[in-house]
């Protein structure tokens, strides 16, 4: 447990960003599972029509640091290709 003020503060802090964090990843994994499975269906128009969402979401998770850029670059370019791949 934390004993200094400092150390108190940092704690509920990390707290808080973490909860932040976990939503945000769950709502990317969320829109990338729709996307897939919207290719496997065949369904690729509407798999297109959701892809500006997912890359919104996963744009705003590298600018404010829960995902890293590359990690980034790297879901968005398979899941282009995935969708191109089915057309």
């Amino acid at each position: 447990m934390p004993i200094t003020k400092s150390a108190k503060k940092a704690l509920r802090q990390g707290l808080r960003r973490r909860v932040r964090n976990l939503k945000i990843k769950a709502n990317i994994k969320n829109l990338l599972k729709e996307v897939r499975n919207l290719v496997s269906q065949k369904k690729a128009e509407e798999a297109k029509k959701l892809l500006p969402q997912a890359y919104k979401a996963l744009d705003k998770a590298a600018k404010s640091g829960v995902i890293k850029l590359r990690a980034v670059a790297r879901k968005k370019s398979r899941i282009a290709k995935l969708i191109n791949r089915s057309q």
